[in-house]
């Protein structure tokens, strides 16, 4: 058990002043820099990182202010302890403190000695400041103290003042307490039991600090590190679930797809998908390849600007309609103004862009269109080209769009790549497609539509790409 305090002890000698100073001085210079470094960090604050952030650096500094005050109110000495008066006696009330400026964590402190012996009390009039009451008033005594303190509370208090005076244990503990204003304000007690002569307790001192604004601001970094951490765990759900999407809407095949199933191949295809650097980017781009009742083959590939879950799902719904509109004869043109009109006709508005393809191959002649997407690039006895593109707005830019078709012989040999925006990352337009089609010779070279993708993905897949892409690659075997 802690030695009591002896009533007869010297009084605690003061720090030298020179050191004080000096921890005053480095306590200052911290605070600037750690001011400069969060000024520095200045963020609208509309994530809740940059949110928690900010509090952290909001809490660093206003306990340094308290530093900063308690430091000097250790160098300037303590106020002096005032006795209650007599009743009766006239006295003139002390001009009261300013209350420190709201959001400041340089709190007040008070103290205050009950006598045992004599029960009478005696506070700092800082003390009166915390509690909220009339300093003209008489202290109050051990047993009226709990009289201020939030119901709830009384027994923690309760407990504490008894271990001190029966146990000789120091007070270290907080409590609420309601000010006749109504305020709560949550009090930090310090105390230790006086012995007297005889060996018993003869009174008990206590010092106690006005935390409230500590305790808010140290709830502010709580709560936005829990706020911060749900919307981690909810970027990771979703990104999870979108590409959990993905890998469900897109077409299982890997390595070589040769179509039509029935009677001799006449395409001989390949795709990926190349994702975005940075993994949490998951995006709305397709690549599709499917084989059409009447023995045709569709080509398509497109895309929703945006990331995550919300854009995925659209994706699947415009890759299910595509799908669907292919397989009841809709040609390009028409397929694509009426998913035009599905992207008008959404709750949620949303651009995007395609190109669909339909290819016979009885007669080897493609029928495609776009809607704002690269035209497909045809590679061709070693040498590559860009197909000239009919018209077409993106999807969901405009209500009624009419989308152009355009129509081709392909030759047995003939090599169709058709890409998304974010395949050649850093490069937009002709600069984009000049890339493309210099890889005509090694396409030229390659046996099968996987060994051209395996090309394209040498040549763009490890590149720091901004966004997700796909590519498809369609070679005429017949």
């Amino acid at each position: 058990m802690p030695s009591p305090v002896s009533a007869d002890r010297s009084a605690a000698q003061p720090p030298v002043r020179g050191s004080v100073e000096a921890l005053i001085t480095q306590t200052r210079r911290l605070k600037g820099d750690v001011d400069a470094v969060r000024r520095d960090a200045r963020s609208d604050g509309s994530e809740p990182e940059e949110r928690w952030q900010r509090a952290l650096y909001d809490l660093a500094l206003h306990q340094l202010d308290d530093l900063d005050g308690h430091l000097a109110q250790l160098r300037d000495g303590p106020e002096p302890v005032r006795a209650a008066a007599p009743a009766g006696s006239p006295v003139a009330p002390p001009a009261p403190a300013p209350d420190p400026p709201r959001g400041s964590l340089l709190s007040r402190v008070g103290s205050a000695e009950w006598n045992l012996l004599t029960d009478e009390a005696s506070w700092s009039g800082e003390l009166y400041q915390i509690l909220g009451l009339d300093p003209a008033g008489p202290a109050l005594t051990l047993d009226e103290l709990p009289s201020v303190v939030l119901a709830e509370d009384r027994p923690k208090l309760t407990t504490m003042v008894t271990d001190c005076l029966v146990d000789g244990r120091p007070i270290d503990g907080e409590f609420r307490v309601v000010r006749p204003d109504g305020s709560v304000r949550t009090v930090h007690m310090m105390g230790e039991p006086v012995l007297g002569a005889d060996g018993g307790t003869a009174s008990m001192w206590a010092v106690l600090r006005d935390v409230s604004e500590l305790r808010r601001h140290r709830r502010e970094v709580s709560e936005t590190r829990d706020s911060l951490q749900l919307h981690r765990r909810q970027a990771q759900t979703e990104h999870r679930l979108a590409v959990e999407l993905q890998e469900a809407v897109l077409p299982p095949w890997r390595g070589s797809l040769r179509l039509p199933h029935r009677g001799a191949p006449a395409l001989d295809l390949a795709a990926h998908y190349l994702p975005a650097a940075t993994s949490a980017l998951v995006g709305g781009d397709w690549y599709d390849a499917l084989e059409l009742a009447d023995g045709a083959t569709l080509l398509s590939v497109g895309g929703l600007t945006g990331h995550g879950v919300a854009v995925t799902s659209g994706m699947a719904m415009l890759l299910g309609a595509v799908r669907g509109m292919a397989m009841a004869g809709t040609q390009p043109g028409q397929l694509l103004a009426m998913l035009n009109q599905l992207l008008d006709a959404t709750v949620q508005p949303a651009l995007g862009s395609a190109v669909c393809c339909r290819y016979r191959p009885e007669n080897r002649t493609l029928t495609w269109a776009r809607a704002g997407h690269p035209a497909p690039l045809l590679y061709r006895d070693g040498t590559g080209r860009t197909l000239n593109a009919p018209d077409g707005v993106l999807l969901g830019a405009t209500t009624g769009a009419v989308y152009g078709q355009a129509e081709m012989t392909l030759e047995p040999g003939d090599l169709l790549l058709l890409h998304t925006d974010g395949l050649v990352s850093g490069h937009a337009g002709t600069s984009a497609v000049d890339r493309l089609l210099d890889l005509a010779p090694r396409f030229g070279a390659a046996r099968t539509a996987q060994d051209c993708v395996r090309t394209v993905v040498e040549e763009f897949g490890g590149a720091e790409r901004e966004d997700d892409a796909c590519v498809l690659v369609a070679r005429v075997t017949a």
